[in-house]
């Protein structure tokens, strides 16, 4: 009876346009005029992004100096995307006094750039269907710190930030008039410890990590004790250990999380550039997604208010996607059960057990080029739908 039903469901999705929707993936150059300037973005429109569902819309934000095209590939959320379906942004800052791109994330440039994510948000909004109250930031370097400006200026719009290696300034958190967000916000620090751009300890205009962290916590009320746990040192030779601290129990059930890389420069852990000492025991990009998708710009998304597609979304990642034979499956470590893959008429081709460890392989080199459902048995919830996987040839 149970597959008999997903059969069902499956070729509803299908007729319904739903998360199988048979568009292509694009990756779109686009630009708006704002202030007397022509400000440019990429956008990434995963196949699984469907016009007759709101979705939700990540901004990825560039360092001091770079663009959206190198950001897009440093800390890439593509694969992510494609199986979560969130649409993906990455703009380009305009150019400082140095001739440098940026973000003015209350520099003092003279650029208005909270000004232009509202424009920005509005443009996309109008173009495709986007869940408005699922909209987050984040960045490495300056991006960070233009992510945390965006909560602090635009606390009614974004609903969650995240920074890798950014932080905020010594005035934004010292001053009333500095950071002035409407309600609490979820926030996320990626950050070494040996970072020698933007340093851990900070310096005589932006804040130390710890004092940033101490901010939001402050401000979303959460436990002042965080719980620590470790990362597991599963790449012993990158020169680099992880700590994970999560102050929890803030105000609409909003946390503050923090990924301590002791030794870790100035690097997106995960990224496949290495430059430095850049830390792969966990995927900043992954778990970056897993914390946003939690959130709603209200708060804590209850799980009664979540759907199935959300709750498995929140847990999984899939790359390659496309993908060709095999296909590598990141969850939250406390997942237990069976990863399921059906054809689009309902018919099981492949199944794995996920042992707990965190992430699961699964060989589906016997398919043949097309579309598939991807799929998580538990017994505490049956059958829930996590995303739709495309398998290609190897031409």
């Amino acid at each position: 009876m149970i597959y008999l039903m997903l059969k069902t469901n499956l070729v509803l999705l299908l007729l319904l346009g739903g998360s199988f929707s048979l568009l292509a993936q694009q990756t779109l150059n686009e630009s708006i005029w704002h202030d007397g300037s022509e400000r440019t973005y990429i956008i990434y429109v995963p196949e699984s992004y469907s016009p007759s569902e709101p979705a939700p819309l990540v901004f990825n934000l560039h360092g001091y100096t770079g663009n959206g095209q190198q950001q897009m590939g440093y800390g890439d959320f593509r694969p992510i995307a494609d199986t979560a379906g969130f649409l993906l942004v990455h703009p380009t800052g305009l150019r400082d006094g140095s001739g440098l791109t940026h973000w003015n994330a209350d520099w003092g440039t003279g650029v208005n750039d909270i000004n232009f994510f509202d424009v920005l948000i509005d443009s996309l909004a109008t173009n495709y269907n986007v869940d408005e109250r699922r909209i987050y930031s984040t960045g490495m370097s300056n991006g960070g710190y233009m992510s945390y400006t965006l909560i602090c200026r635009l606390s009614d719009r974004i609903a969650a930030a995240a920074s890798v290696t950014g932080s905020m300034t010594i005035w934004q958190i010292t001053n009333a008039s500095g950071c002035t967000p409407d309600r609490p916000k979820p926030v996320m620090q990626i950050h070494g410890t040996a970072d020698n751009v933007v340093p851990y300890s900070g310096n005589t205009w932006s804040a130390g990590i710890e004092n940033v962290l101490q901010y939001w916590i402050n401000h979303n009320h959460c436990d002042l004790m965080p719980d620590i746990s470790s990362v597991p040192n599963s790449s012993t030779n990158d020169a680099s250990t992880v700590q994970h601290l999560v102050n929890a129990n803030g105000d609409n059930g909003v946390e503050v999380e923090f990924y301590k890389v002791f030794n870790g420069g100035h690097t997106w852990p995960g990224s496949s550039v290495i430059s430095g000492v850049t830390n792969q025991d966990f995927d900043a990009s992954e778990k970056i997604w897993q914390f946003f998708s939690r959130y709603d710009i209200d708060g804590r998304v209850s799980d009664s208010g979540a759907t199935s597609i959300d709750a498995a979304a929140l847990a999984f990642s899939v790359s390659p996607n496309p993908f060709q034979d095999i296909i590598r499956i990141r969850h939250q470590a406390q997942l237990r059960g069976d990863i399921l893959v059906f054809n689009l008429m309902g018919e099981k081709l492949g199944q794995q057990a996920s042992d707990g460890s965190g992430v699961t392989e699964l060989s589906l080199e016997h398919l043949p080029v097309g579309i598939y459902g991807l799929f998580l048995s538990q017994p505490d919830q049956g059958i829930v739908f996590v995303g739709k996987l495309v398998k290609q040839s190897h031409d």
